[in-house]
């Protein structure tokens, strides 16, 4: 299960990437370009929101219930132990609160579009949220793992 979990979360992550770039590139596209705010720039951002919804849904679970990198190891080994180690920090802390911010700003980038009226100011809302979104998913996520571990 352990294994099926983290490909998982592998997996998602890039089309956590990819549809993070299209909503980055759309927003500021529709912003510079006056572009008229549609219903698929609105669909993307959903989109965009979704797939990080079952990121961190899998994270959460892979957080709690799976990995010795997450609260068990904080939990069994201590979290001075954690802080000292580069990769127990890492997953423990450090990727656990980055990836929740960006879920957090995504979800801004999403809902305060609507709470304009002009498109200009709906692409420039969700370009900023979307961008320092999409620029913590880029800084946080672990770069150096494996598409699929253990294969």
């Amino acid at each position: 299960m352990y294994g099926f979990l983290v490909a998982s979360h592998n997996v998602v992550r890039w089309i956590v990437v990819i549809l993070g770039l299209v909503a980055v590139i759309r927003s500021f596209w529709g912003w510079l370009g006056k572009k008229e705010w549609n219903t698929t720039d609105r669909k993307i951002g959903v989109f965009f929101t979704s797939a990080m919804d079952v990121q961190l849904l899998l994270g959460v679970i892979l957080y709690f219930v799976f990995s010795n990198w997450g609260l068990k190891a904080i939990l069994e080994k201590g979290m001075s132990f954690v802080m000292g180690e580069s990769q127990y920090r890492f997953f423990g802390i450090e990727h656990a609160f980055y990836m929740i911010l960006a879920v957090v700003f995504a979800h801004l980038g999403s809902m305060l579009p609507k709470k304009v009226e002009a498109s200009p100011a709906k692409f420039k809302r969700a370009a900023l949220w979307f961008s320092l979104s999409f620029l913590i998913i880029l800084i946080a996520i672990p770069w150096w793992r494996p598409l699929f571990p253990g294969l």
